[in-house]
């Protein structure tokens, strides 16, 4: 240790195939970018704006907006610099306050999809004491809950891999700080700090299901005892656009923190982790859009009082 020289910052690898076409990946990633700012604004705006919105289920979808956005902001800025740049580095600090982030929000993210599962079932299962157990105060503890829960299981683990010595190798096999690869460049044997990692992400990533598949599993036997197929397909609709943001979300992190690492390469965890940072928040927008009919509403209602302001602006005077 004492002949290792410790390391300053990282280098990320990024997409070495595609080099020659940093550029046109720099735009593509630019684009959509804005396209994950914009679509998820636009829900939260909405949310904000329109009062008949003003119910848990919607409270949820805007955090999680909200949420997609940051993870997105946290990776994709820096990638887009690195794309541009010919050094591609990041300082030692940045590399762990992004690494931290990234986790914080993702393990919030989930603790939101139970809980928005929760109110599904609430609202389908006991409706008449929906506005009771579904109250603010209800949506306040569960989010203040969600932000703690996350700042306690992730920050132990995110102050352990920063204080790791890291020795010449400074090559991240990635096109941001994922904890796997990162851990691979410490110069220290990292074998409890992995497992540990894995039992968070075990935890956090499967108990957050469990909770989704046993409340859908109750809704799915409410909505069957339903005489009539309208009411049916009404109760189901309300659920739509939570089971696509489900199957979305968590898709890409099984794969790549639950799986066991030795059944892919670093090279597929850099490519699911593309469509877990791109793919997930650019279609989120559009499947609150697409799949639900009060979000459309309201975005036909803000269109028109839009447009009814900016012809009150430009109306002559008298």
């Amino acid at each position: 240790m004492k002949n290792q020289s410790l390391v300053s910052e990282f280098i990320f690898t990024g997409f070495p195939e595609v080099y020659e076409t940093e550029i046109l990946l720099f735009v593509m990633f630019l684009c959509v970018y804005v396209i994950i700012i914009i679509g998820n604004l636009i829900i939260i705006t909405s949310v904000y704006w329109d009062t008949r919105l003003h119910t848990p289920m919607y409270f949820f979808l805007a955090n999680i907006s909200f949420l997609e956005v940051s993870i997105a902001t946290v990776v994709i800025p820096k990638l887009l610099s690195i794309l541009l740049s010919s050094k591609k580095s990041i300082s030692l600090a940045s590399c762990f306050t992004q690494c931290y982030l990234y986790f914080l929000l993702g393990t919030i993210d989930f603790i939101y999809l139970a809980a928005m599962s929760f109110d599904r079932y609430v609202a389908i299962c006991n409706p008449l004491h929906y506005i009771t157990i579904m109250s603010w105060s209800t949506c306040f503890y569960l989010t203040v809950g969600s932000w703690w829960v996350g700042l306690l299981l992730v920050t132990c683990p995110a102050v352990a891999k920063f204080i790791l010595p890291y020795c010449e190798a400074n090559k991240i096999n990635h096109f941001f700080c994922d904890s796997i690869p990162l851990m691979k460049l410490a110069c220290k044997d990292t074998t409890l700090l992995e497992l540990i990692d894995f039992i968070l992400y075990l935890f956090v990533i499967m108990c957050s299901l469990f909770i989704t598949i046993i409340t859908y599993f109750m809704i799915i036997i409410v909505i069957l005892r339903i005489p009539s197929v309208n009411g049916r397909q009404k109760a189901f609709s309300t659920c739509v656009s939570h089971l696509l943001l489900v199957c979305l979300g968590y898709g890409g992190p099984i794969f790549i923190y639950i799986i066991p690492k030795k059944q892919y390469s670093l090279d597929l965890n850099k490519f699911v982790s593309v469509i877990t940072v791109f793919v997930t928040p650019t279609l989120s927008p559009f499947i609150l859009c697409l799949r639900n009919k009060s979000v459309q509403v309201t975005l036909m209602d803000m269109r028109a009082y839009l447009r009814h302001t900016k012809r009150g602006r430009i109306a002559p005077l008298g």
